[in-house]
């Protein structure tokens, strides 16, 4: 699973305001031929991330090589079950990233045009948001 391998906080705010706007960094294709653009914004976890990588590697087999360009590195919290109001926050549980729409999520290149079209829609449907093929 990813993770950011040390951070200077431990806990940060929910930041419901960053989900707005429009993504303006990592909109266009950088490594591949073929991408994952996505077009709503979300928060993406890590275990998502690592479960569209998956659908994209098993489809694809041994051809071809996929980039991922977002990374976990915001911390969300969790209380333990059934423990009452107050008392402070949670301890951290998980890292999730903020994807804004327009950023490109996975890049894959060496294959053919179905071959990736196909691999990145098995990987969308791994993922929170809403996504579309893109293609340089």
């Amino acid at each position: 699973m990813l993770e950011p391998r040390k951070q200077k906080y431990r806990k940060v705010h929910r930041g419901r305001s960053q989900n707005k706007g429009l993504a303006y960094r990592g909109t266009k294709l950088s490594f591949g031929t073929y991408g994952l653009k996505a077009t709503t914004s979300a928060e993406v976890t890590a275990r998502q991330i690592e479960a569209g990588r998956r659908a994209m590697a098993r489809y694809i087999k041994r051809g071809g090589k996929i980039w991922t360009n977002i990374f976990p590195h915001k911390p969300l919290t969790k209380k333990a079950a059934e423990v009452p109001m107050g008392s402070g926050k949670g301890a951290p549980d998980h890292f999730v990233a903020v994807v804004k729409p327009g950023k490109i999520i996975f890049e894959i290149e060496g294959i053919s045009e179905n071959d990736a079209k196909e691999a990145l829609r098995l990987a969308g449907h791994k993922l929170p948001t809403k996504c579309r093929f893109v293609k340089k």
